[in-house]
């Protein structure tokens, strides 16, 4: 085996042995009884894999441009692109379904593992040396603080960890002229998996390019010329990579807003803290590459075997790179001009990776001596000092720091005295690689430790998501109506996980209209919008034909739900089909009301909403209990729902019956989304409120649904309100029972954390008038719905006239046409998918089909570079064949 393929082989070695040591010590999955899936990591990464692997496996109900299961019907490209598109991802498919979980960890290891061995390629491509230093420094890089903190927790920025060392190869080949079409290969590879990080992890490589071609003896118009190349391959390469790139742009820019945060750089303490090893913190830079690697680093200014010049360019690069990342406009620019919510410094591998290489250029150039190993000594030293005065630095942190940089000194002083023998060579590579996996393992597990215990959690795959996907399977009939997975949510995106065809989505893509059209229903949300959560409603199952939903008990994993037993149990109500025909006349506008939002939906008048005084609630300080109440007046029989998104605790309607059950609430604030912003009230949420929450904290509540012929309980949250913050999350409306015949109603309030309760929040359904609307809307409706992928089909009955809407959300990128027509963007009705209907000759036959926005234009893009690439190899092919030709001829017999 080559020196280079022995060095790539250590470094995936020592990248993965001390990753999954960490999780070991730590005893989390799959090495004990702590879960991984920690925030985004339970509510999106894994459930998106779970799809992906329906996808693959020909299970799931949509295509690759129309997602079915979320949303009620979203757009999936541009979060394959988001999440998926890594080509790593598909190694799912190999696992099995219920061992989704360690399939996601499975390609975390094998990604920090090949990030490692990308990064020794490079190096002994930068410079020869001693392999087993190139290994050891490559599995420092992939086992940096960011990937051990950041990145393993979000899998798909592992790419970008990758993608690095790949850049930066590929600058080496632009700068010599070669591999003009495997770069521009590369690099769409990798703007294809990740485009978020390779974009910050092309700025490092093009920093790291200008260095390299200032610091050699190049003429000026030969590192224009490499510059020239490097630019026309990287164009290239992200023109392949247009058809996913530009739709998940136009995405983003469909997509709900999320919070617009302000830039504030930590301390520079917490900065030099986060250089050693055992330290932790959400929202600092993960910069740690183990003491020895650092110290070796810090050697290069000092190295007089090392060129002056070459010395001088990467020294202020590094310094340069640190000091951008405190600095707001440079900072913006690092993260492609936004700041992002939680941490601000999710470029801290770029920087990882040039310590690393500066590390390399110090040894490869030749072993510091005495001098310079006491100067980087020295600098060490400061670092800890400044170290000490920030929090994150444990007691355990400075002697850990102190092994390793005695095992670097110890190491280099050896391998400067001379040559040594082969065994000496190999003692002091076991002593320097065992100290650096120890470190970076004691890394990794303080950082799952400390993740777990301040963050939400979720558990991996079990029973409980077992039992719910055969609840769902055993009820579903897609497209004939909806099966809604359930009210009781386990992860913030159950319906790709478990199946079915819901309202729950949460992604960071998840569409304006989405949002706004279920919060004007009474809907409830958490991430500030994004994190959309399932609504138990009747009105809202017949506005959106679901026919089937699973209410499970509440999840036993999350510490705030009392422990209950029970399995899911389906209920079924009679529902119109997907397509209905709605009257003549202007299009009605939402209001205030969700209760008269759903009407105007519904096209009938079925809730008697009574006034009610607004009342602001507190929690008991002394005694806990009911604090407050709301009387009110409606017809007997009829079903009370309250709408409180602002509210916490629990609702109870008294003198009910047996029909009556607790609606009770709780919310956890996360540590690590500490930030606050502020949020724009829609029309239906006209009060200013805050909140702080993680944007993945499912806050649960309880309800006794009256339509649940079983008894099953469903629990539904109530917003979290606190007058001091924005808002991060509302509640969803909420069934309380049934009115007693006495017609008099009154809702006990027992707050948790306060809240408020507007005028217009009780609603009383009349669900006689509810199954008048059901069967209107039936005999009307489309009498056949063909779903196929992206495609929807639908026959009317004969003289059908008005507008045919389809129960789908109306996200951009819906076309439309009906009878022989051609194909237009679809209209609105209420933000859901609408097709005027000619009024001579009546159609019968409805087709919408979805198409995601910018795939058209991205394809175009992508399609002109890969012509252009094309021209390059077809020009390349015969010089390469020339300059072999040459070389033969040239060479001595």
């Amino acid at each position: 085996m080559k020196p280079i393929s022995r060095a790539a082989c250590l470094a995936a070695l020592i990248a993965a042995s001390a990753l999954c040591a960490g999780d070991a010590i730590a005893r989390v999955f799959p090495f004990g009884p702590r879960t991984r899936s920690v925030n985004d990591l339970g509510n999106q990464y894994v459930p998106y894999h779970a799809y992906l692997w329906d996808l693959l496996h020909g299970r799931a109900d949509g295509d690759l441009f129309v997602n079915w299961r979320s949303g009620f019907g979203s757009s999936l490209l541009p979060d394959l692109g988001t999440y998926l598109t890594s080509p790593f991802a598909p190694l799912v498919a190999l696992f099995p379904r219920d061992e989704i979980d360690l399939a996601v960890y499975v390609i975390t290891v094998l990604k920090v593992a090949a990030a490692g061995a990308a990064m020794a390629w490079l190096l002994l491509r930068l410079r020869p040396g001693r392999w087993w230093v190139a290994g050891a420094l490559g599995g420092s890089y992939a086992l940096c603080g960011w990937a051990v903190a950041d990145g393993a927790h979000n899998p798909m920025w592992l790419d970008g960890l990758i993608a690095f060392p790949l850049l930066c190869l590929v600058g080496e080949w632009a700068t010599a002229g070669r591999r003009p079409v495997l770069g521009a290969l590369v690099v769409a590879v990798v703007w294809t998996a990740n485009f978020y990080t390779a974009y910050m992890a092309t700025l490092g490589a093009g920093l790291l390019l200008l260095a390299r071609l200032s610091a050699d003896s190049h003429t000026v118009r030969e590192r224009l010329v490499a510059l020239r190349r490097a630019a026309l391959t990287t164009v290239l390469g992200m023109g392949l990579a247009a058809p996913v790139v530009v739709v998940v742009y136009f995405g983003t820019r469909h997509a709900y807003p999320g919070r617009n945060t302000v830039f504030s750089a930590v301390p520079w303490t917490d900065v030099l803290a986060r250089l050693l090893p055992t330290t932790y913190s959400f929202g600092t830079p993960g910069i740690y590459v183990n003491t020895a690697a650092l110290l070796l680093a810090l050697t290069l200014p000092f190295n007089p075997a090392v060129p002056r010049r070459a010395r001088l360019v990467l020294t202020v690069l590094v310094a340069g790179v640190v000091l951008s990342f405190q600095w707001g406009p440079t900072h913006l620019v690092w993260n492609a001009f936004s700041t992002p919510n939680g941490s601000a410094y999710r470029q801290a591998f770029v920087l990882c990776g040039l310590l690393v290489i500066a590390a390399w250029w110090s040894f490869a150039h030749g072993v510091p001596g005495l001098r310079p190993v006491l100067a980087a000594s020295g600098l060490l030293a400061l670092v800890a000092a400044g170290a000490s005065f920030s929090t994150l630095v444990y007691a355990w942190s400075v002697p850990i720091a102190l092994v390793g940089a005695v095992s670097g000194v110890v190491v280099l002083t050896v391998m400067a005295a001379g040559r040594p023998r082969r065994r000496v060579v190999a003692c002091c590579a076991a002593l320097l690689i065992s100290v650096q996996v120890g470190q970076s393992a004691g890394t990794a597990a303080l950082s799952g430790r400390l993740r777990l215990a301040h963050a939400d959690d979720y558990a991996p795959w079990g029973a409980r998501q077992s039992e719910q996907r055969d609840a769902v399977a055993r009820a579903d009939v897609w497209p004939r109506y909806r099966t809604e997975p359930g009210r009781e949510q386990t992860v913030g995106n159950d319906p790709l996980l478990v199946g079915g065809q819901g309202a729950q989505y949460y992604s960071s893509l998840t569409s304006d209209v989405l949002s706004r059209t279920l919060t004007a229903l009474g809907g409830g949300w958490t991430s500030r919008g994004r994190s959309v959560q399932s609504l138990d409603n009747q009105v809202t199952d017949v506005l959106f034909s679901v026919g089937a939903r699973v209410r499970s008990p509440p999840d036993p994993y999350q510490r705030w739900n009392p422990p209950e037993g029970g399995t899911p149990v389906v209920t079924r109500r009679e529902v119109p089909p997907l397509v209905t025909v709605r009257p003549a006349g202007p299009v009605p506008e939402f209001g205030a009301s969700p209760f008269r939002n759903q009407e105007k939906l519904l096209g009938a008048r079925v809730y008697t909403v009574p006034r009610i005084r607004p009342v602001k609630v507190r929690p008991a300080e002394t005694h806990p209990g009911v604090t407050a109440r709301i009387t009110a007046s409606c017809p007997a029989g009829s079903e009370a729902q309250l709408w409180a998104p602002h509210y916490s605790g629990t609702a109870r309607l008294t003198d009910a019956g047996s029909a009556t059950g607790p609606a009770t609430a709780s919310a956890t604030a996360s540590p690590t989304d500490p930030a606050t912003v502020s949020a724009t009230a829609s029309a239906t949420d006209p009060a200013t409120a805050s909140a702080t929450a993680s944007p993945t904290d499912p806050v649960t509540a309880s309800a006794t649904d009256p339509a649940t012929v079983s008894g099953a309980e469903s629990r539904t949250p109530v917003g979290r309100f606190r007058a001091d913050y924005p808002v991060t999350k509302i509640a969803s409306m909420q069934p309380l029972g049934t009115v007693p015949p006495s017609g008099r109603v009154t809702v006990e309030l027992t707050p948790e954390d306060g809240g408020t309760i507007p005028d217009g929040a009780l609603g009383c359904l009349d669900t006689g008038r509810l199954s008048e609307s059901v069967h209107r809307l039936k005999a009307t409706g489309a009498t056949e719905v063909r779903v196929s992928g992206h495609t929807v089909t639908a026959e009317l009955p004969p003289g059908a006239r008005r507008t045919a809407v389809l129960a789908v959300p109306r996200i951009a990128g819906w076309r439309c046409a009906t009878g022989s027509s051609a194909p237009r963007p679809a209209g609105t009705y209420l933000g859901l998918v609408a097709v005027p209907l000619a009024e001579s000759p009546a159609p019968t036959t409805v087709r919408c089909d979805f198409r995601p926005p910018g795939l058209r234009v991205g394809a175009l893009v992508g399609g002109a570079s890969l012509l252009i690439l094309l021209v390059l190899l077809a020009r390349s092919g015969p010089r390469a064949r020339s300059s072999r030709r040459k070389t033969r001829q040239g060479a001595p017999c």
